[in-house]
């Protein structure tokens, strides 16, 4: 069965949108006062078109990496549709919005969320190129549009751009 993606600017989720990031930000930090975590995805990037859902990144030290899946697992379903490793886990559930977490290890090769996203809200420019991918799959087939976004979300990072901007994280 073909799934179909939607996109709306954020404006219209915003306040929503915000609300559901500090609602889950307090879950997170009462199982675990330690990790840090960041508002990440389109929605977090003012201009952007986005699906609607509320995207987090909790990083943790490598140790704590066990201990925070299983407090999760305890909060959210896992993300059956993407890859776990010893250093990354998706987690999802339903909320007022659809939510989204994804658990990192500090500075491995997931730990990337929360840059990319300061880079897009850094850099409009880039975000309205992102932008226009998006409206070209608008009401189209989800897994297209991810292979699209994959090869697109390959190249920012390749870029001159963001490894310019990495070098000021």
């Amino acid at each position: 069965m073909v799934e179909y993606v939607y996109f709306a600017p954020e404006s219209a989720f915003r306040e929503k949108a915000e609300k559901m990031f500090m609602k889950h930000r307090e879950l997170i930090l009462q199982q675990l006062p330690k990790s840090e975590i960041h508002y990440i995805g389109s929605t977090a990037v003012r201009g952007s078109l986005t699906k609607g859902d509320v995207d987090l990144q909790v990083r943790v030290a490598q140790e704590d990496f066990s201990t925070a899946k299983k407090a999760f697992q305890n909060l959210y379903s896992i993300n059956e549709g993407s890859y776990q490793t010893s250093f990354f886990c998706g987690f999802e559930t339903k909320d007022d919005l659809p939510v989204g977490v994804q658990l990192t290890v500090k500075g491995s090769e997931a730990d990337h969320f929360w840059k990319t996203t300061h880079f897009f809200q850094e850099h409009p420019a880039y975000n309205e190129t992102y932008n226009q991918l998006k409206k070209r799959f608008d009401g189209k087939d989800m897994e297209q549009y991810r292979d699209a976004k994959a090869e697109f979300l390959t190249d920012i990072l390749a870029s001159k751009a963001y490894q310019t901007f990495l070098a000021k994280c």
